[in-house]
C-alpha cells in the first residue's frame, strides 16, 4: 500500500506558499544545533569552566555533527546529527501544509540552504554546516522511498577504498543518484512514501540542495578524526 499524507491539507495560493514555505524552511534550517550543543556540553562540564567552544574555530572548523562528535564528544555529535536532519524533515512539514508536495519540497531545500549558508547570526553569517545532515532530513521528508537506497549508496561510497581520501567525490556520487532517482521518480510517476505519485519539484529540490552540499565541500574538502582518519561527511567515516 501507498502511504500518503494522511488528512486535509490546507494550501495556501500559489503565490503566498511559495514564500511562505522558502522562509519557513531557511529559518528552520538556521537553528544552529551545533552551537547549541557546544554551549550545553560546557554547562554540563565541569572540568571546563569558560566560554562554549566555537566549533568554527576547533577542531576542523566545521559546525556540523561530525566535528562536533569529536570536539565535544560522541553523544553530542549524534545529538547534533539527529537535530540537523529533524530540522529539515519538520520544514518539510511545514511546507506541505501551505504548499502541499511543492511546499514540502521547497520547504526542506530551503533549510539545506540556511543551514548552510545562515544569515543570522550576524557574526556566523554564511559559516553553517556542510548540509549533509539536512540533506538526510530532506529525504526524510520528501521522499522516504528512497531513503534506503540513500543509506547504501553512503555506505558503498565510504568503504570503497579509492574514495577513502576524496570526500568531495563521495557525496557527488551520492548526490548524481539522489538527482537522478527523484527524477525518474517524477517521469514515471513513481509514489515517494508521501504522495502517490512524484511532484516535479523533487528533482529540483535535490539538485539544489546538492549544489549547496558540493559547494561547502570545496571550501573545506577533507575533515579528520583524532587519529587522522578522513571522514566523508557528517559522521560516516571512511574507515
Amino acid at each position: 500500500m501507498v502511504h500518503v499524507w494522511p488528512g486535509k491539507i490546507s494550501t495556501l495560493p500559489g503565490l503566498v506558499s511559495v514564500p511562505v514555505a522558502t522562509l519557513a524552511g531557511y529559518a528552520l534550517g538556521m537553528v544552529p544545533f551545533a552551537d547549541i550543543a557546544a554551549r550545553a556540553a560546557q554547562r554540563s562540564a565541569v572540568d571546563r569552566p569558560g566560554a562554549p567552544v566555537d566549533l568554527r574555530e576547533a577542531g576542523t572548523g566545521n559546525p556540523g555533527a561530525t566535528n562536533a562528535a569529536h570536539v565535544l564528544g560522541k553523544g553530542w555529535g549524534a545529538a547534533v546529527l539527529t537535530a540537523d536532519v529533524a530540522k529539515a524533515t519538520a520544514a518539510s512539514f511545514v511546507g506541505r501544509q501551505v504548499g502541499g508536495p511543492a511546499g514540502a519540497t521547497i520547504a526542506a531545500t530551503a533549510s539545506v540552504v540556511g543551514h548552510c549558508y545562515p544569515l543570522l547570526p550576524k557574526k556566523n553569517r554564511g559559516k553553517g554546516g556542510k548540509g549533509v545532515a539536512a540533506s538526510i532530513g530532506q529525504v526524510v521528508g520528501t521522499f522516504p522511498f528512497y531513503f534506503p537506497l540513500d543509506v547504501a549508496v553512503a555506505a558503498g561510497t565510504a568503504a570503497a577504498p579509492s574514495l577513502k581520501e576524496r570526500a568531495f567525490v563521495a557525496n557527488s556520487v551520492a548526490s548524481a543518484v539522489w538527482v537522478g532517482t527523484s527524477y525518474l521518480a517524477w517521469k514515471k510517476g513513481w509514489p515517494t512514501g508521501w504522495d502517490s505519485h512524484a511532484h516535479g519539484s523533487l528533482p529540483v529540490g535535490a539538485a539544489v540542495s546538492s549544489v549547496c552540499i558540493a559547494s561547502k565541500f570545496l571550501v573545506n574538502p577533507l575533515e579528520r578524526d583524532d587519529q587522522g582518519n578522513a571522514l566523508l561527511a557528517d559522521g560516516v567515516p571512511s574507515a
